[in-house]
């Protein structure tokens, strides 16, 4: 036998036959998604779409060829049209117009592919709900893709579109809309029709402004606009009434956006240009959660900071602050507090390290029931002439601010400036005011918020229920013992804070005002509070009675189910113990109701 094997028959016309270069696709794999309706073609190496895969609804099978037997245990002729193709992470360069064969197709998945463009048949798909184009060449889409009625997710993050077709609001059920990293100068204006969108993705375009229609989107709870060259924001976003998280990172801002926005959580305007902080804009968050502020040029932190009375995290990491304001310890529900890279002076960098939770209490014990000595600012002789008004704030941004004076009267040339104005905001904190400024009363259509904190007033006049727009006050450090049954009328209040003053019990007036979302009435003289009353307050969720001569918390407290957040440290009860306390306010609640006699009826 010989050594040598013999060789295999060679094809002697190999050289002159054309390779057929089309991508083959595994028959068991056509076979099952002909029954799932499902066809995972994704990371493959294809450079286009197999022909058999847009027949794959009209073809007949292989195996009805072989098998037409129709006690077949195959079953072939139970075929599924296909619902979902993937073929994601290929190299697909272009699609066929025969992608309008699958007809049946909800979701198409064609992300980080090499398309440059799309073809017009993709109109025709007519039960898309899915579609995902990301990191892929797209400079533009065709107007024939806007007719996908029933499209509810389209993601085209990752491509060179510069600018979108005017059609783009024809897609009227589309919830999720991502349009990140493109190069995109301008939005249609159609955008606003796109009224069930529920997430809208901007970020890292070339945006220089917002158009105002975006206020007509009353459903996105997401907006990232973030990377963008954004200068200002229009002040209509606050009519997006569902908006939660708003992005606006790495932009050209140089204001805190005034955004009231009756929902908005997390706000996040990290690497801007933001110098100061103004008491409006702060004013306007009335439910913010997360506060980013990091990498701006902020130099102080006002007092009003405590206007964010529902904060639990601030982020304020790499800006110019030097000092802290005491006031960031009455923030009654900040959890997380970021400080690193500022030239902060005063505070030992042992306490930084610490944690939150001790800078605050730090800052808490340096709160004085006095506000800073006469000498350091204007004494109560300055005269009204002398008085600095500032005109951008009142007419701008509707600010009335005449504080820090040690003034026992507020100047009638302030008024006078603030005339025919609408002032939203007015803060004549640390003075020596005895009685609250009978020409306020100016303002009464108008005022949201007034501050009168760190003064020595010894009592609230009725007058205070002509301000029917009021939303927040502060009276804290005052000589207060009562409120006016009148302040029932103030239906717009969500918050006030009365610290430091002089109340023995929880004002009976607040029981009656539903609308109160935070109560501080911490380092009073409080020794009774009735929880059947307070249940009624059903948005109450901070409630700061700390520091004062509770001798016992009735076990029904437990039953304020909208409270998030109740102070009870420093009171002279012994139950619930001070372990207790400590563990915060699910566990107070929940040994409160623990305690409640089985007998006693539920609300």
């Amino acid at each position: 036998m010989s050594r040598f094997r013999r060789a295999d028959k060679v094809d002697s016309l190999a050289g002159f036959k054309v390779e057929n270069t089309e991508p083959t696709i595994p028959h068991g794999l056509l076979k099952a998604a002909r029954k799932s309706g499902q066809l995972n073609l994704s990371g493959r190496g294809l450079t286009g779409v197999p022909q058999n895969v847009y027949c794959l609804n009209i073809d007949i099978p292989e195996e009805a060829q072989q098998n037409v037997s129709f006690e077949a245990s195959d079953r072939w002729w139970e075929q599924t049209d296909l619902n979902k193709l993937l073929l994601s992470s290929n190299q697909i360069t272009q699609l066929s117009d025969d992608i309008r064969l699958l007809t049946g197709l909800s979701t198409l998945d064609l992300h980080d592919n090499q398309l440059s463009s799309l073809p017009s048949a993709l109109g025709e798909l007519q039960e898309l709900h899915q579609l995902r184009l990301s990191h892929n060449q797209l400079r533009s889409l065709p107007v024939e893709l806007c007719t996908l009625r029933n499209l509810r997710s389209l993601t085209l993050q990752q491509n060179l579109l510069e600018r979108l077709p005017e059609e783009l609001g024809q897609l009227e059920n589309l919830t999720e809309l991502d349009l990140s990293n493109n190069q995109l100068k301008v939005l249609p204006s159609s955008l606003s029709q796109l009224t069930c969108l529920q997430k809208l993705h901007l970020c890292h375009n070339k945006l220089s402004c917002l158009p105002d229609s975006l206020a007509q989107l009353k459903n996105v709870k997401l907006l990232d606009c973030s990377n963008n060259q954004l200068t200002d924001i229009p002040a209509s976003l606050s009519e997006m009434l569902a908006l939660e998280q708003l992005y606006l990172r790495h932009n050209k801002l140089c204001l805190l956006p005034h955004l009231p926005a009756p929902v908005l959580k997390e706000l996040y305007v990290g690497n801007n240009q933001i110098e100061q902080l103004e008491t409006e804009q702060l004013a306007s968050l009335t439910v913010i959660s997360l506060l980013e502020l990091r990498d701006n040029k902020i130099k102080t932190l006002p007092d009003q900071i405590t206007l964010l009375s529902t904060l639990t995290r601030l982020d304020l990491t790499n800006n110019d602050i030097t000092t802290l304001p005491t006031s960031l310890s009455m923030l009654p529900n900040l959890k997380m507090l970021l400080l690193e890279g500022n030239p902060l002076r005063g505070i030992r960098r042992d306490l930084l390290t610490k944690g939150t939770n001790e800078l605050l209490k730090y800052l808490k014990g340096r709160i004085k029931e006095e506000p800073e000595r006469a000498d350091e600012g204007p004494t109560a002789m300055t005269l009204p002439s002398q008085a600095r008004i500032n005109v951008h704030n009142i007419k701008t941004l509707k600010l009335l601010v005449y504080s820090e004076k040690q003034a026992d009267n507020i100047p009638d040339e302030l008024f006078d400036a603030a005339a025919d104005q609408a002032v939203t905001t007015v803060n004549f904190s640390k003075n020596q005011l005895t009685s609250i400024p009978s020409r306020l009363v100016e303002f009464q259509s108008s005022l949201s918020d007034l501050h009168l904190g760190f003064n020595k007033l010894t009592c609230c006049p009725p007058d205070i229920c002509k301000f029917l727009q009021l939303i927040h006050i502060d009276l804290r450090n005052n000589q207060l013992s009562d409120l006016p049954f009148e302040m029932q009328n103030l239906t717009k209040l969500h918050s006030i804070i009365l610290n430091y003053n002089r109340f023995k019990s929880f004002p009976e007036v607040l029981y009656q005002m539903v609308s109160l979302d935070t109560v501080l009435l911490g380092n009073n003289q409080v020794g009774r509070l009735d929880p059947s009353r307070l249940m009624k307050l059903v948005h109450l969720s901070t409630l700061d009675l700390s520091n004062n001569d509770l001798l016992n918390i009735p076990p029904e407290l437990g039953l304020c189910a909208s409270l998030r957040c109740l102070s009870l440290e420093g009171n002279p009860f012994r139950t619930p113990r001070a372990a207790i306390v400590a563990k915060g306010t699910d566990a107070v609640l929940e040994y409160l109701r623990g305690r409640i006699p089985t007998s006693a009826p539920l609300p």
